[in-house]
């Protein structure tokens, strides 16, 4: 059950890609111009990358544990947080298509945390190893991101530190790829993932997983 849980994170990861292409994309442009003269930009985008995953890996870990607590006093704690999961989900998938924007909100409280840590980051630019890129890429995510805040309920309803750390860092390999291949300077994928029709596509998938997802909640708890 828990390892179809980390797949399905991954794929949602994969999925949200489209929302990184358009999000990250002036990010991702911005980091080329911070590396040495004739550096590799895979290893700069590797160790970059690994930085923000680790970071997304500690906020599951600290929301699981937040989510085991609430479970611990709460009957049915377990299947209220799963619930608001889906929900989240669901609201992912508005937010993709552009349906819905309301987790819009949710990025602008997370800004007020990000005002604090983002200036941070410019004190370990320019980079001069691919090392120097791991605490950039950690720092950088902790960016507000309303797919990010969605995925951390999933964590919320993991049960435990470890589980919640291990969810996000499974989404944060799904949104590996497309990360790696703007970096690289693959402008066309950018440009496939912005699509209208793909965003649709993706939103519908979503919506769909969300959907059984909350049905089968219902049905376990008759």
């Amino acid at each position: 059950m828990y390892e179809l849980s980390f797949f399905s994170a991954m794929l949602i990861g994969l999925a949200g890609g489209v929302h990184c292409a358009g999000m990250c994309g002036g990010i991702v442009g911005a980091f080329s111009y911070a590396l040495p003269k004739n550096a590799s930009l895979l290893a700069y985008s590797l160790t970059y990358n690994f930085g923000r995953i680790l970071s997304y890996t500690l906020a599951g870990g600290l929301t699981g544990w937040l989510g085991q607590i609430f479970s611990n006093q709460i009957h049915q704690g377990v299947l209220i947080l799963q619930f608001i999961g889906s929900v989240f989900l669901v609201l992912l998938a508005f937010y993709v298509t552009g349906w819905w924007r309301g987790l819009v909100k949710l990025e602008k409280i997370g800004s007020n945390l990000w005002k604090w840590i983002r200036p941070w980051s410019t004190k370990l630019l320019p980079f001069k190893t691919p090392l120097h890129a791991l605490p950039y890429g950690m720092i950088w995510g902790w960016l507000p991101c309303g797919l990010i805040y969605s995925s951390l309920t999933w964590s919320l309803a993991s049960g435990s530190a470890i589980n919640g750390a291990l969810l996000m860092f499974g989404f944060g390999l799904g949104t590996l790829p497309i990360m790696i291949l703007m970096a690289l300077g693959f402008d066309k994928v950018k440009s496939l993932a912005q699509h209208p029709n793909v965003k649709l596509a993706i939103g519908l998938l979503l919506l769909i997983f969300a959907s059984l997802q909350i049905l089968n909640l219902i049905t376990s708890s008759v």
